[in-house]
């Protein structure tokens, strides 16, 4: 089964969680055991799976990214959104999460981000669940 999923980012630098839809296609799936994969198809955005809990852990992480890849630092990219390409290229393009029980095999603390880092935009996360 795939599922493509539609995520609208408000700012040029965010980490959204989408936990949620996510779990909304495996309920859907009616999947009790299998792997699901995600998988961004673009080149300045990607996703992580990271804490959930404390808002803050979210502004920490783009915090330090922003900081180690600025947007501005005389890249030879000419469209002028390199840091975002390079930002995307350490964060991922993909995740695999093992489905046990009908529900996302999670850490108690942990969520799934869909990373922006040349927005805002409409963008895809596709959703693949292989039954196993």
């Amino acid at each position: 089964m795939i599922k493509e999923l539609s995520v609208k980012t408000s700012s040029r630098v965010e980490l959204l969680d989408i936990t949620h839809m996510v779990e909304g296609v495996v309920s859907q799936s009616k999947t009790k055991s299998g792997i699901l994969t995600l998988y961004v198809p673009h080149t300045t955005a990607g996703v992580t799976i990271n804490e959930n809990a404390d808002p803050s852990v979210r502004k920490d992480i783009i915090k330090e990214l922003n900081k180690v890849i600025p947007f501005d630092d005389n890249y030879s990219h000419l469209e002028g959104n390199a840091a975002a390409h390079i930002k995307a290229s350490i964060i991922g393009c993909s995740e695999t999460i093992l489905i046990e029980n009908g529900s996302l095999v999670l850490g108690t603390w942990q969520g799934i981000y869909f990373c922006e880092f040349d927005g805002p935009r409409t963008r895809k996360v596709i959703v693949k669940i292989t039954e196993g």
